[in-house]
């Protein structure tokens, strides 16, 4: 039977819909908070169910963390502009509260009789989630593809922020355990002292705190795949009880006698020289043959010319969307700065970058300053390309300067999908005031345009 992720932090509604959907036989988990219900592994459910109303943070945020997942959101009058950017971020559907049982239960129904789409190579070539087109990230997926299926411990290696968990994401979605578990434990995130009993479990009592016994991470994705990020972060102790996972599917929780069999597979990850580490004592010889079957490197984001600009723009359209502000551009100086920076901290030093811009913009353009940017660049932008100036380029690009044309190409575009009343929110505007501008630029409503009273 199905299982569904439900992400409610109001315990009694969180309880109801658990119930209802146990009486049809639905395997269901819940979370109260997004951090919750990351730990769960949302991507490994067949359905996920979210309040877009999380106290303290977006909903919508639930769609990423899930993919590929369905996500059917639920909403109150109060939320439906919210809901409305929900489905068109990939909500498969909405629920309005409160609702009615039956509706429920014919929308989870409908929703899981969809067949899920395959992730393979005959689609587009490129695993859900990653961007890029470059031929090193040819060589990546090309990778991937062929060692998802193959179900051996797989070592990803590449900067920091170079997306390799997106890399572990997709070697299992493509994988035979697809169905299972994908736990992500972040090694250099857990105190050395902690490590142990987070990934191997311990019996109560087994130390001071131990106060009841725990399932560790390693047990807990039996059957499906461990991602372990920074593992060149693990204590020498954590590694050599590591090492035994590997060779015998052995583990024993701290302070049990008692030992456990798993069927995990490993998908490791590192930005360190794991080789040079065991000549130095601080990692084991031993577990880096284990670990180092197959492995895959990224790229940094330096090496990916032909992709920068790719990025910026998917990055740059999430940004506008968490931050309601549709219709930002970045102008030409701040994509040749974009394309002249070094990017030490590779992708995700690029989305925060432009979330900066998207925050410090002042009008439709996002300039340089906005962005800001270190001085430093790999090159000198100037003489690698020369552009005309921001000034130059508003004068020549009268969309990038004129409100009257932005609001014109805004208003046609939209609305069709919008009330006034939404159009009006959307510029920031009242009614009346985008009433009297249509009057004056002569754009006319559409018939079939939505009324609301």
């Amino acid at each position: 039977m199905s299982r569904i992720l439900i992400v409610e932090n109001e315990d009694s509604p969180r309880q109801a819909l658990k119930d209802l959907l146990e009486r049809q036989s639905y395997r269901v988990a819940t979370a109260a908070s997004l951090d919750a219900a990351q730990a769960l592994a949302p991507q490994t459910f067949d359905l996920v169910v979210c309040d877009l109303r999380l106290v303290g943070e977006d909903g919508t945020q639930m769609l990423a963390l899930s993919a590929p997942t369905p996500v059917l959101v639920m909403t109150d009058h109060a939320s439906l502009r919210k809901a409305v950017v929900a489905l068109k971020e990939g909500a498969v559907d909405c629920i309005a509260k409160p609702a009615d049982d039956d509706d429920v239960l014919a929308t989870v129904s409908r929703v899981l009789s969809r067949p899920a789409p395959k992730e393979t190579a005959a689609s587009s070539g490129v695993p859900r989630g990653m961007i890029g087109e470059c031929v090193a990230m040819q060589r990546v997926y090309e990778r991937i593809r062929k060692t998802a299926p193959a179900d051996v411990t797989v070592l990803v290696q590449g900067e920091s922020g170079t997306g390799k968990e997106l890399v572990a994401r997709a070697l299992h979605r493509q994988s035979r355990r697809t169905k299972a578990p994908l736990i992500c434990v972040n090694c250099a995130a857990i105190p050395e002292t902690l490590i142990e009993s987070e990934l191997f479990g311990h019996e109560k009592g087994a130390f001071t705190g131990a106060n009841s016994a725990r399932t560790g991470l390693v047990e807990a994705a039996d059957g499906g795949t461990l991602f372990l990020d920074e593992i060149g972060e693990l204590p020498l102790d954590a590694q050599a009880r590591l090492l035994r996972v590997l060779q015998e599917g052995e583990i024993r929780r701290i302070g049990s006698v008692e030992t456990r069999y798993v069927d995990v597979r490993l998908i490791a990850a590192t930005h360190r020289d794991l080789h040079s580490l065991s000549r130095s004592g601080e990692f084991r010889l031993d577990l880096y043959y284990r670990l180092n079957v197959m492995q895959i490197e990224l790229p940094p984001l330096r090496e990916r010319d032909d992709d920068i600009l790719s990025i910026a723009q998917v990055l740059l359209e999430r940004a506008c969307t968490r931050h309601a502000r549709p219709g930002l551009r970045l102008s030409r100086a701040a994509r040749r700065d974009i394309l002249g920076y070094a990017w030490p901290g590779n992708v995700r030093e690029l989305e925060n970058a432009l979330e900066r811009g998207v925050i410090l913009a002042e009008g439709h353009l996002i300039h340089p300053d906005d962005l800001g940017l270190p001085l430093e660049r790999r090159q000198d932008p100037v003489a690698a390309s020369p552009e005309p100036s921001d000034a130059e380029e508003e004068d020549a690009l009268g969309d990038d300067l004129s409100l009257e044309d932005y609001f014109q190409h805004f208003v046609l575009e939209h609305q069709a999908q919008m009330s006034e009343t939404e159009l009006a929110q959307k510029l920031g505007i009242s009614r009346k005031c985008l009433w009297e501008r249509r009057q004056r630029l002569g754009i006319p409503r559409k018939k079939n345009a939505r009324r609301l009273a």
